[in-house]
């Protein structure tokens, strides 16, 4: 018998992409997506929890206003995402209450999961959601976003929710069953990879392009997705949802592939660290501030080379090593201004730079969190 790959996950992230929600005349897939309620409600019955990430919005809204697919304006898809967003809600609602499965909407945008406050608030009613057995449906709020304050895909959106919530799986149903050597549209010679112990420089290199007329991302989306949920405790599935019961097969041992998390799952305040997708500046070490980070330690000014960007403190910045290869992110002790004043620099003489009383750290150790390892710094 053919082994479940969901079995050894209990509250499971599911991201649905637009090509599957939507057909091409921008009406709703109804048939499919009641296949997928009903596969849905096995994974409740056998105890799991589910979170849906949902994409569809704009495209569902696009028919709905008469507007064209291919020239769409900022506010045109803004009002579409409005319109369109409660024919989503509506659809999920119909499709999950034929199984007496209650739904809730909720709508986000990045500063929701960038800033810690409103990250706490979200995660807790979607925490209290799935507590009353509910099946919490998000999406990007397209509504209000601008092309410069986004997502702009809901793979990496679905990474952000399963890292909040801390679930055990993240499945990116999609139009393609998994990570290939090359795209296979293009190589046919291109091997499907069942397992991915981790996300290196190669794996990468292995992503290609979106290939739906309706879909924002593409294989390398999916793969950032990745890393924003491994390195975090996460794992993650992709696998093929344009079929019939896509879950169903999944559990039947459909093609997919398994992206294993890091061993050892982060702090709750450390997987929003890791999962932070606006990086204000980077930070360059020198070999032996790396081997400091890797022991545990803070990072301190006399171990930075090179500083990039502009932030403030406790803005996300990037850590990486000699060679430019991030190792760490963490949030920023000192303004760049200040950073630079002190870089290179002696802690006993950072007083006389920027006064004292002012932390001597470019990033604490409690807010630093290695991600080139499965080792976290404590």
């Amino acid at each position: 018998m053919t082994q479940n790959p969901l079995s050894a996950y209990r509250r499971i992230t599911i991201k649905i992409g637009s090509a599957l929600l939507v057909d091409k005349a921008g009406k709703l897939r109804a048939e499919w997506l009641a296949q997928l309620a009903e596969d849905i409600a096995a994974l409740k019955a056998e105890g799991r929890e589910v979170v849906i990430v949902s994409s569809g919005a704009i495209a569902l809204g696009r028919s709905l206003l008469g507007l064209s697919a291919l020239t769409l304006t900022l506010e045109q898809s803004q009002a579409a995402a409005s319109a369109g967003q409660i024919a989503l809600s509506q659809a999920w609602a119909d499709a999950l209450g034929r199984h007496q499965i209650v739904t809730g909407q909720i709508l986000i945008t990045p500063n929701i999961t960038e800033e810690r406050r409103y990250f706490l608030n979200a995660r807790t009613t979607i925490q209290t959601l799935l507590s009353l057995g509910a099946v919490p449906i998000i999406n990007e709020n397209d509504s209000v976003a601008t092309a410069e304050i986004r997502y702009g895909d809901n793979d990496r959106l679905s990474a952000r929710v399963a890292t909040m919530i801390e679930a055990d799986l993240l499945i990116l149903l999609s139009d393609i069953d998994g990570l290939y050597t090359a795209p296979p549209a293009k190589d046919p010679n291109a091997a499907h990879i069942p397992v991915v112990d981790a996300i290196t420089p190669a794996i990468e290199a292995m992503a290609g392009g979106a290939a739906s007329h309706l879909s924002r991302g593409g294989m390398t989306t999916k793969v950032e997705a990745g890393k924003i949920a491994t390195l975090a405790g996460t794992a993650m599935i992709i696998a093929k949802g344009t079929e019939p019961h896509p879950l169903r097969r999944l559990t039947e041992g459909g093609l997919h592939t398994l992206f294993k998390a890091s061993t050892a799952r982060a702090q709750s305040r450390k997987r929003w660290i890791l999962g932070t997708l606006a990086v204000a500046g980077k930070l360059q070490l020198d070999a032996g501030a790396v081997r400091a980070l890797r022991q545990g330690r803070s990072l301190l000014p006399i171990g930075v080379t090179k500083i990039s960007g502009t932030f403030e403190r406790g803005d996300t910045v990037s850590i990486t090593d000699p060679e430019g290869r991030e190792i760490a992110r963490g949030l920023a002790g000192l303004d760049s201004d200040d950073a630079r004043l002190v870089m290179g620099k002696r802690s006993e003489f950072i007083g006389d730079l920027i006064g004292v009383g002012n932390r001597s750290e470019m990033v604490h150790r409690d807010n630093l969190v290695l991600v080139s390892t499965t080792e976290e710094v404590e």
